[in-house]
């Protein structure tokens, strides 16, 4: 609902994704009259121009319907269902699922470059004493330190293999049973892998089930030019590369407007009386400021490299570098857990 601003006396609207307050301008440009309740769903993100763009699923959302309608299946047939998101926004999506197997395939939203839109993603399921999650075929498996979990482990993150074992609970809840135990399996991941980044992060095997708030920002050349306007209407911008520098910037600097711009750094230009701010996790900033960071080092990621040696010289190089780039601007590098790594003014 729309939230009243105590400060203008208007009600504003609130991305419940994000928590970005969006300006009624850009609601009474949109010709949708489900604008409004679209936006509200998480479902929908609206451009400064009126135009709705819609979110994805992560993989991990989609893992944990997968994985409920396998459980749910055990009891008969389910055709659709409802998985909670790590932004506790509820999702429904459909499922082919009987006898203890589902099959889930991923929306990729209006998000031209996910390659893992239209992806299946299977589990199979079985009464049990006790509740386990396994990773079967297709499911990457970490190799390198510095990434989602430890190494030998799957590529499953911490908030991905929550919201799937909430969905397992809530699915065991419904049916009735003690407990099952779940495989989880993407047929075609180890094919896909190879079109991620994945073998280069340190990932074999296939794909990672991943998802901080359970959805896919879209992300198209209209959403790229409108972030690049939002950059201008800000005397105190904070620019983040992902949903880690999102969250804690917003805590660590919450006079500046924050903009998520993922991995399009070129793109930054700032104004001359900016008061300009560059934060997130240091694998995106470091290797956009000098893509040969790692050569040389015996590491296979920047993640790795700095768990393992948060000194390293390249890793001040690079920061330098970055510097070079955006001279007027404060960059300032966060660790997972929202600790500063490096803070260059």
């Amino acid at each position: 609902m729309p939230e009243l601003n105590t400060e203008t006396g208007k009600y504003t609207v609130k991305d419940p994704v994000t928590g970005f307050a969006i300006p009624a301008s850009w609601i009474q440009l949109c010709p949708d009259p489900q604008a409004l309740q679209k936006i509200q769903s998480g479902r929908w993100v609206i451009l400064s121009s009126g135009l709705l763009c819609r979110r994805g699923l992560t993989t991990g959302t989609t893992a944990a319907g997968a994985c409920k309608g396998a459980v749910l299946s055990l009891k008969g047939s389910v055709h659709n269902l409802e998985v909670a998101t790590p932004a506790g926004i509820p999702v429904s999506l459909p499922v082919v699922a009987k006898g203890g197997f589902c099959i889930a395939v991923k929306d990729g939203g209006d998000h031209q470059f996910d390659v893992t839109a239209g992806l299946e993603i299977a589990a199979q399921a079985r009464p049990a004493e006790e509740t386990t999650l396994a990773a079967g075929k297709g499911v990457g498996r970490i190799l390198a330190r510095g990434l989602c979990d430890e190494v030998g482990r799957p590529a499953i993150s911490p908030s991905a293999r929550e919201q799937i074992m909430l969905a397992i609970r809530q699915a065991l809840q419904e049916t009735g049973l003690t407990g099952a135990e779940v495989e989880l399996s993407i047929p075609r991941g180890e094919e896909l892998a190879n079109k991620t980044l994945n073998p280069r992060l340190g990932i074999v095997g296939g794909i990672s089930i991943l998802g901080s708030t359970g959805f896919v920002e879209p992300w198209n050349d209209h959403f790229i030019g409108d972030r690049t306007q939002e950059l201008k209407v800000a005397k105190k911008v904070l620019v983040t590369t992902g949903r880690t520098g999102l969250k804690f910037g917003r805590i660590l600097f919450p006079n500046h407007k924050a903009v998520l711009m993922g991995s399009q750094l070129d793109r930054l230009k700032f104004e001359k009386d900016q008061e300009s701010i560059l934060c997130g996790l240091p694998a995106l900033i470091l290797k956009w400021a000098w893509p040969q960071i790692l050569d040389k080092t015996g590491y296979g990621t920047v993640a790795e490299m700095v768990e393992i040696e948060p000194q390293h010289r390249n890793i001040a190089k690079a920061l330098q570098m970055a510097k070079e780039k955006l001279p007027e601007t404060r960059i300032v590098l966060l660790h997972k857990d929202g600790s500063i790594l490096a803070d260059v003014p």
